[in-house]
């Protein structure tokens, strides 16, 4: 299985290592020389911030799975641009 977690400072970096630690789970962690452009890294908190206010749309799995099938056919999904895809 695999997680990514992306924490948003070093503090809570820190304490879900610490977790991880005092569980004694087996992880690795990636090189960190990927890194988010900082336009990139806020638009990733913006997108958080909506989740959180309830400013975004949810969809459950059964409307998810149609729409991935549909992709993968090339027919674009509710939503979003030929451009997007």
């Amino acid at each position: 299985m695999t997680i990514v977690v992306n924490p948003h400072n070093p503090q809570e970096e820190q304490a879900l290592l610490t977790f991880l630690d005092t569980m004694k789970y087996d992880y690795s962690r990636e090189d960190e020389t990927f890194v988010l452009s900082e336009a990139r890294q806020k638009d990733i908190l913006e997108r958080d911030r909506e989740y959180e206010a309830g400013e975004t749309e949810t969809y459950s799995i059964d409307e998810i799975i149609p729409q991935l099938t549909s992709k993968k056919n090339n027919v674009p999904i509710a939503g979003s641009s030929q451009s997007e895809l």
